[in-house]
């Protein structure tokens, strides 16, 4: 099952990290990327920019309002996300404590991915 990764965490703080430290969290990042790839098991990831460069429809309004910035104010902001192949949620949960223990601070949440692309007729929860 492909479960996806939702990497939250105070944007300021982030933002406001040394290049040093930056490179320092990605090196630590990475050491639990690399089985998961080896494995097969890690998809698509990305760390996304700034909530300032962030558009948000809000799609309650007639028409749609455009609005500069996140879609909601709060304390950490979604900085980023990873797609894993994971067995059940106890198997997604060690990879979620494994990647909470390279990158310090936030939260991640995680929840299956129900796999939804071109060509696909049953967009069941696997990502197969």
């Amino acid at each position: 099952m492909l479960y996806a990764f939702l990497c939250y965490n105070d944007e300021d703080a982030v933002f406001s990290w040394s290049q040093a430290e930056d490179d320092a969290v990605m090196a630590a990042l990475s050491k639990v990327h690399a089985p998961l790839a080896e494995a097969g098991r890690f998809g698509p990831s990305a760390r996304l920019m700034p909530t300032t460069a962030a558009t948000t429809l809000r799609k309650d309004r007639d028409p749609p309002l455009v609005l500069d910035g996140p879609y909601a104010e709060t304390k950490e902001q979604l900085l980023g996300f990873y797609v894993i192949e994971c067995a059940d949620l106890e198997a997604a949960l060690d990879v979620a404590r494994d990647l909470a223990k390279a990158n310090p601070g936030g939260a991640y949440e995680v929840r299956p991915v129900r796999w939804f692309g071109p060509g696909t007729l049953d967009a069941g929860a696997s990502g197969a």
